[in-house]
């Protein structure tokens, strides 16, 4: 397994993306206290958050890109840890960080629209009108721009994926070597989990595939077939394309099912499924068989 380790760690980096985003959200204290009083509870039984900005759009456009990217970076790397750091290959680098620019670049446009008109959208009377506070505005609660624009923020790092540990202490061999065993042990189960991924992706599409194309029986025992998007094909597509990059300690097993999943979809499109009965079938039976082999 060791090799495996160093194997990965030629080839591929660590990702950490930290997306922040201001929430518009106040704790109504005068609320929250009025609704315990109402209840009848015992201390603070719950809190009511004012949204501040209910019905702003620009806010809300920031929040759609920041998951926006969040996703996409789930969907192209691996998990690493716990502790929001993501696995990328090599091979991937030079797109990624293509797109991670635009991105970038996307979320700073949406961030920049927004700090532009916030001193419009926090007047009194364009908050009474256009946010239907009533009775829960105040003024007060809305922090100057310059503070607002702090809450807003986009930072990455890529790092290289160290072997063994890097210990300068001072301590005995022994210590040493168990502290250096104990480090080995967290890259290998972090090496699992990374390649655990890329099988889940293949057996997701597969499994998903099969049963868009296994026909439903009516009640009088004829098939029917099932309503399937486009992205059925092009999501299989796409796990072809990505496990070429996820197979990280090179599973001759996980290329070689890749390959027939490749070969299976070649030539074929949503709508040559939803017309041909034939292909239908025999792509079921190639993802059917391919399924098969998870359990061997």
């Amino acid at each position: 397994m060791i090799e495996n380790v160093s194997r990965v760690s030629s080839s591929a980096l660590i990702v950490n993306l930290s997306i922040s985003v201001w929430t518009g959200r106040k704790l109504g204290k005068r609320v929250s206290e009025a609704v315990d009083q109402q209840n009848n509870t015992k201390g603070r039984a719950g809190n009511y958050h004012k949204n501040l900005l209910a019905g702003s759009g620009k806010l809300e456009e920031i929040g759609k890109t920041a998951n926006a990217i969040r996703t996409w970076l789930y969907n192209c790397t691996q998990p690493w840890g716990d502790n929001g750091d993501r696995l990328l290959p090599m091979t991937s680098l030079v797109d990624f960080k293509s797109r991670l620019t635009t991105y970038e670049q996307e979320f700073a446009t949406s961030v920049n629209n927004f700090l532009t008109e916030y001193d419009n959208l926090v007047s009194a009377e364009a908050f009474k009108l256009a946010f239907e506070l009533g009775g829960l505005f105040n003024r007060d609660d809305y922090p100057s721009r310059e503070h607002i624009t702090s809450k807003f923020g986009f930072r990455y790092s890529l790092s290289p994926l160290p072997t063994s540990g890097d210990y300068r202490i001072d301590i005995a061999e022994d210590g040493l070597n168990e502290l250096k065993s104990h480090y080995e042990g967290v890259l290998e189960t972090r090496v699992n989990g990374a390649m655990q991924d890329a099988w889940d992706r293949l057996h997701d599409v597969l499994s998903r595939m099969s049963e868009r194309l296994t026909p439903d029986i009516d009640e009088n025992g004829d098939e029917k077939r099932k309503i399937f998007r486009d992205s059925l094909v092009e999501n299989a597509i796409e796990v072809c394309g990505l496990l070429k990059h996820f197979n990280i300690t090179n599973d001759v097993r996980l290329e070689e099912m890749r390959r027939q999943l490749e070969d299976a979809m070649r030539g074929v499109d949503a709508s040559s499924l939803r017309e041909s009965d034939v292909l239908r079938q025999q792509t079921k039976r190639k993802v059917d068989d391919l399924l098969g082999k998870f359990a061997i």
